[in-house]
């Protein structure tokens, strides 16, 4: 009886002996994360900081306290209203990025080391932030980090902690100053808008300007380069048509028939209203008429006061070649003109000089057939003029007229009398006619 308990007695104390050493080395055994710090108090007092691994504590002497984080750890604080320098309330979110470096200063310099970062983050934010205004808050941000990130670790470091980095998540102006804002960045968008629509014009207006300067001056050179080819063209044309005129020795007649041919080119053109007639029509007249075979001897006199042959006695002898006819024509022509002028000439200097009415002149032989008045035909020759009534029959001036010539008498009005033509030879100058 005494032997079991005896044995129930021993195998109690070697129990509790066992499960004291088992206290006893748990308590005394402790393994330390890595990243982990561990603060050992032995009596009380800050014995050791235990680092990552296996570390031996006495029993019941040394008490470690709460392990701390030693990777850097990110805290997000709500907005906080900070106020600027001109006045406005801003709500602004902040992150803090901080580090614990010293375990035992974390735990014995500062309670609440995560509430400490927090509030002398929104100190150190009020006292930045209240030294700018709105517009320098808004685009002063990595200013703002930089002088939050400095207090900070300087606040800090005695607590064992690194603040690495500070960020303003947001900045919020109020309600209304953010419409003020939209407006004024809508605004300033228009603006840059319009400079920018403006740019892109007067660029396009300078290309477009220095485009047409080019193609002008293009055009300018093409049409230089054309008029000298164009000039030396007509140069080396004139050149070759000289030489050839001069190799080909041409006489009257190719001259006449080129004067003939140019002559027709003064009345071409639909808006001509005028006939040039060149003072020297008669010469050209007669020395046509002395290129295709007439008497150009004959006519000269006849002109120059002396004797006018018709155009019978021109064929009778010979004056007409192969050309009769074109000569024929031409010469009547050239008389047609001829007695014109001088009838013009003759009313001008009876008016200046106040002749009576009716009286005409003549100063040389051969008269035309008049109709009222009755000259002589066909080779009469009075000696002066004669005076006639209201329809009396002009008086030529000049050689004998030979053939139908007739010159027509002046009427009652007192105009003078007109050319007659004739088939063969000159008419007579026309009489001045009685007023």
């Amino acid at each position: 009886m005494n032997d079991t308990v005896g044995q129930i007695v021993l195998f109690v104390v070697i129990a509790i002996v066992v499960v004291f050493a088992l206290v006893v080395l748990a308590r005394s055994v402790r393994i330390i994360p890595q990243a982990r710090a561990g603060v050992v108090e032995r009596l009380g007092r800050y014995h050791k900081t235990l680092l990552p691994g296996l570390n031996i504590l006495v029993p019941f002497i040394d008490r470690l306290r709460p392990l701390i984080d030693l990777r850097e750890q990110v805290v997000s604080f709500p907005p906080q209203p900070v106020i600027t320098e001109d006045n406005l309330v801003v709500s602004i979110d902040t992150v803090v990025f901080f580090q614990v470096t010293d375990a035992r200063a974390a735990t014995y310099e500062i309670a609440n080391y995560l509430g400490a970062v927090e509030q002398l983050a929104t100190t150190t934010l009020r006292n930045v932030v209240g030294g700018l205004n709105l517009e320098e808050a808004l685009t002063s941000r990595d200013e703002i980090n930089g002088q939050l990130r400095i207090v900070l670790d300087e606040a800090t470091g005695k607590w064992g902690i690194r603040v690495s980095r500070v960020e303003l998540k947001a900045i919020d102006p109020p309600a209304s100053i953010q419409d003020s804002m939209e407006k004024q960045m809508r605004a300033e968008r228009e603006r840059r808008a319009v400079i920018l629509t403006a740019e892109g014009t007067k660029q396009s207006a300078i290309l477009e300007a220095e485009g047409s300067r080019q193609s002008q001056i293009l055009r300018a050179e093409g049409d230089a380069k054309a008029q000298v080819l164009r000039a030396q063209g007509e140069a080396e044309a004139i050149t070759t048509v000289f030489g050839a005129i001069h190799r080909g020795e041409p006489d009257n007649m190719l001259l006449a028939y080129q004067y003939l041919q140019t002559l027709p080119k003064l009345a071409e053109g639909s808006a001509n209203k005028l006939w040039v007639i060149p003072s020297e029509l008669t010469e050209a007249l007669k020395g046509i008429g002395q290129a295709f075979g007439d008497k150009g001897a004959s006519v000269a006199a006849g002109v120059g006061g002396g004797q006018r042959s018709g155009p019978s006695e021109a064929a009778k002898n010979g004056g007409l070649t192969d050309g009769g006819t074109v000569s024929s024509a031409l010469l009547d022509a050239q008389a047609a003109v001829r007695d014109a002028t001088a009838a013009a000439r003759s009313a001008a200097d009876a008016t200046a000089a106040g002749r009576p009415a009716g009286a005409g002149i003549g100063d040389g032989s051969g008269t035309g057939d008049s109709a009222p008045g009755g000259g002589t035909p066909d080779g009469g020759a009075p000696s002066g003029g004669t005076l006639g009534g209201a329809d009396s029959g002009g008086i030529g001036t000049g050689g004998i007229g030979s053939g139908d010539s007739s010159g027509a008498g002046a009427h009652a009005a007192g105009e003078s009398g007109d050319a007659g033509t004739g088939t063969g030879g000159e008419a007579g100058d026309a009489g001045t006619a009685g007023r």
